[in-house]
């Protein structure tokens, strides 16, 4: 039900660091997830819009930081010290469940999608 664009994708080095953009409206639980060739979509962060409590996967805890600006209408996800297995392509995603219930249900809990944008990490 929400149009979601991503931006802030691009090559880096390992040890590097990016900001990913997400422009999205509304009132939803806003995640991360991202997809590398030839597996699976996994989750790596997600953010309440009420509370602004914050969830992570173990892989990227420590080293990404995810906000929203809700003035703006937006959702970052602040990537440091990045690693060649970050490599992927980045996703934005909106749910209307809870931080809680979007995290449990992973991929299946998130309704919209973004396009995507690719980060890739050099050795």
């Amino acid at each position: 039900q929400v149009q979601l664009v991503e931006s802030g994708g691009g090559l880096v080095q390992a040890g590097g660091s990016l900001r990913l953009s997400c422009a999205a409206s509304g009132r939803y639980t806003m995640g991360w997830f991202r997809q590398a060739p030839g597996k699976e979509r996994e989750f790596v962060s997600a953010i309440s819009w009420s509370s602004g409590r914050t969830v992570y996967a173990d892989s990227v805890k420590g080293r990404f930081s995810i906000s929203r600006d809700n003035a703006k209408n937006t959702v970052y996800l602040q990537m440091n010290t990045l690693k060649p297995e970050d490599t992927a392509v980045y996703y934005c995603a909106a749910a209307q469940s809870g931080l809680a219930t979007a995290q449990t249900m992973g991929v299946r809990g998130f309704g919209s999608w973004g396009q995507g944008t690719q980060v890739t990490v050099s050795s």
